[in-house]
């Protein structure tokens, strides 16, 4: 089969699209064959070794957490799916980016018909990052929340399962992308240096920080209660201010990705796509999300 794999730290040159044995699931397990599996911030930055105190690469390493796709075979002991079944999912062993995974089958749910593929594809990591990062900061009707990076990957989701809470939510973002919040119900600020001006005229109750680059400061600044404070990247922020760092791995699980699936099915939740590529144009997908103000996700299509 064939999977991306990188066996140095590097740029985007250090990518390749190889051929490799196609996994057996063990015990518990699904092989899945991906039709969809995104890419995410977090995964060029391990490539490019940022994250190697916290996450080193064994080499060669592939890579990819998000998938959807068929399952083609089942380990002993698994009971749940059976061969053709269609499901979203993920895995940590960083495998997605490839034509077949195997799978923890308890990290896997069916998808919904009335989800499209490269929907399904990049639901994992964004969704459950989103739904941990309101649910950190408490939000309730009658309450302001702002949200920085509002169009990316995990901020379009993060401010549309925000408006589901009856808050009121006020999205950081590009003018580029200011028709697309507002068609949500999303109250549109670009950046700027009069930000923390309109942000405190607002009176905002709570923030989400999905972009980094002193918006823990600002929210703390603005009155903002530090346990009602959420990034999602800027570790060292939350560290000196005492706010919260809840991400993926607070709601990272099949039952979270069910209820999203379901909001999407149902057309009460868009995640947008920016692009997809071939499994064989990786690096161009990863160029694409180096170049930021991206809305939504980019999407690898194996298969």
């Amino acid at each position: 089969m064939k999977a991306v794999r990188f066996d140095r730290y590097g740029g985007i040159e250090v990518l390749q699209v190889a051929d490799v044995p196609t996994p057996e699931p063990s015990r518990g397990e699904a092989l899945v064959k991906v039709k969809a599996a995104s890419i995410n911030p977090g995964e060029a930055k391990i490539r490019e070794g940022l994250l190697h105190a916290m996450w080193p690469a064994t080499f060669p390493s592939g890579e990819g957490s998000d998938l959807a796709g068929i399952v083609a075979n089942v380990g002993p002991g698994v009971e749940s799916f059976a061969v053709g079944d269609e499901v979203i999912g993920f895995t940590d062993q960083r495998a997605s980016h490839a034509e077949y995974v195997v799978v923890k089958a308890q990290n896997l749910t069916i998808k919904p018909a009335k989800v499209p593929w490269k929907v399904a594809g990049s639901l994992a990591i964004a969704g459950s990052t989103a739904y941990a990062s309101v649910r950190a900061v408490s939000l309730k009707r009658g309450d302001t929340v702002a949200v920085s990076a509002a169009a990316g990957g995990v901020g379009s989701i993060a401010v549309q399962l925000a408006t589901r809470t009856g808050a009121e939510v006020i999205g950081i973002a590009s003018p580029a992308n200011h028709e697309w919040l507002t068609a949500h119900g999303i109250k549109p600020e670009a950046y700027g240096a009069d930000l923390a001006d309109r942000l405190r005229d607002a009176r905002i109750d709570a923030f989400i920080d999905t972009h980094g680059g002193g918006y823990i400061k600002l929210a703390v600044e603005l009155g903002v209660s530090r346990d009602r404070i959420d990034t999602i990247i800027d570790f060292a922020a939350a560290r000196e201010y005492g706010a919260k760092t809840e991400g993926s791995s607070a709601a990272l699980n099949a039952s979270v990705l069910a209820e999203l699936a379901t909001l999407i099915a149902s057309g009460d939740l868009e995640v947008p796509i920016a692009a997809t590529f071939p499994l064989s144009d990786v690096r161009a997908a990863f160029s694409l999300l180096e170049q930021g103000h991206v809305r939504g996700k980019i999407v690898l299509l194996p298969s």
